[in-house]
């Protein structure tokens, strides 16, 4: 009774699209297509990051300019990706309680008064 009183506040909580598209019932070895979407997109995740610290650490302007547009990119295919499993239902987001936004909020502005500039 409390484990499910507990699921229904977790899915109101919850932010997504119904899933769409045929998925297995029982997971196999093979891929399929949420497995396709999830790798590319956790491969852009480690390439942005991968890529933020190659285009701060260039030193010649040229290839910082390269390296920072190939960024720029990865991001964007990021973000596509993203959209493509939340259009799917692949991808859920839990909406957080407004005082516990609040909390954070006061909590980092107040490090802001302490910067040195």
């Amino acid at each position: 009774m409390q484990n499910q009183q507990s699921q229904q506040n977790q899915n109101k909580n919850q932010i997504a699209n119904p899933q769409t598209g045929e998925l297995p019932k029982v997971k196999s070895p093979e891929m399929n297509d949420r497995d396709y979407v999830n790798d590319a997109l956790s491969t852009c995740k480690y390439l942005t990051d991968s890529l933020n610290i190659a285009v701060r650490e260039a030193s010649h302007e040229q290839l910082h300019q390269e390296l920072q547009q190939i960024l720029n990119e990865t991001h964007q295919s990021s973000r596509e990706l993203y959209n493509l499993m939340f259009q799917h239902g692949w991808y859920k987001l839990e909406a957080e309680e407004q005082q516990k936004i609040d909390q954070a909020y006061q909590q980092f502005n107040s490090y802001s008064s302490q910067f040195p500039y």
